[in-house]
């Protein structure tokens, strides 16, 4: 299956040494070679890079990690192929534009006989059931609220709605963010780790890397870190529930979503 990264913070930080580890996972620690990419925020503006290459071979990969990239919400992305080539219309994350802003998002997992009804702005551009389901979602925020953003409460409430439909058609990890808030879907595998004062050492699981985030964090810093496996070997990282729909923001859990727990037949 394919895999997650996020992070969301009360200030911009760099997420390069958590990107060192998640991207040794796309083709050389595990089998996610078929495509990588990285959305973050400057205030409003999403930069995205997306690559068809692994992201161990991807010249764009390692300009990431020798150039910090500074932002209070990242979502990244590493593909094993189950829907559509492997392409560059097929790599997460996705942007659409809705209520004046950008929002980006990635899905971990596979959807079965899924072919939403779609019409408008929100039209696929790929092949994959993911962006097909970021179609929807997109498609049913506009259909519920109109051209006027709701608040967050309202937002969190329709996408869990959203969310549990599409769920119904299979596994459907995910991470969305509109670059002031993300939030983060398990159906199966997804963990974070907040790291605050007291700062400690961390090690990454996939390459014999340490940094002491101590010698590069303020007192107030607040970041947390969503990955589908946890990336490091002694922090204490938090397994969501199946079913859950976390908003972060400012680097804290500010809302949870109901849990519905279900077994699911179909793996990716």
């Amino acid at each position: 299956m394919c895999q997650l990264l996020g992070m969301n913070c009360n200030k911009p930080a760099s997420i390069s040494f958590s990107f060192e580890g998640f991207s040794r996972r796309g083709g050389q620690t595990d089998e996610h070679s078929d495509g990588w990419g990285i959305a973050f925020f400057e205030d409003r503006a999403c930069h995205l890079i997306v690559d068809d290459k692994s992201s161990v071979a991807s010249p764009l990969a390692e300009q990431i990690k020798r150039n910090p990239v500074k932002s209070c919400n990242v979502v990244a992305h590493i593909r094993k192929a189950t829907q559509g080539p492997v392409a560059l219309e097929n790599s997460h994350p996705f942007k659409r534009e809705l209520w004046g802003r950008s929002w980006v998002f990635a899905h971990n997992g596979h959807l079965k006989h899924y072919a939403p009804t779609l019409s408008g702005a929100f039209r696929p551009v790929g092949a994959t059931d993911s962006e097909r389901a970021f179609c929807f979602l997109m498609q049913g925020l506009h259909a519920r609220f109109g051209d006027q953003a709701p608040s967050l409460d309202a937002l969190h409430a329709a996408l869990q709605a959203l969310t549990n439909e599409i769920a119904a058609h299979g596994v459907f990890n995910f991470m969305l963010s509109n670059g002031e808030v993300l939030f983060a879907h398990c159906s199966t595998h997804l963990h974070y780790v907040t790291r605050q004062y007291p700062f400690t050492k961390a090690h990454l699981v996939d390459c014999e890397l340490s940094i002491d985030f101590n010698e590069h964090n303020h007192l107030d810093d607040c970041i947390t870190i969503i990955a589908t496996k946890p990336l490091t070997s002694n922090e204490n990282w938090v397994a969501f529930a199946p079913g859950e729909l976390k908003m972060f923001q400012n680097g804290v859990v500010c809302l949870d979503g109901p849990r519905q727990v279900r077994e699911f037949a179909v793996a990716c």
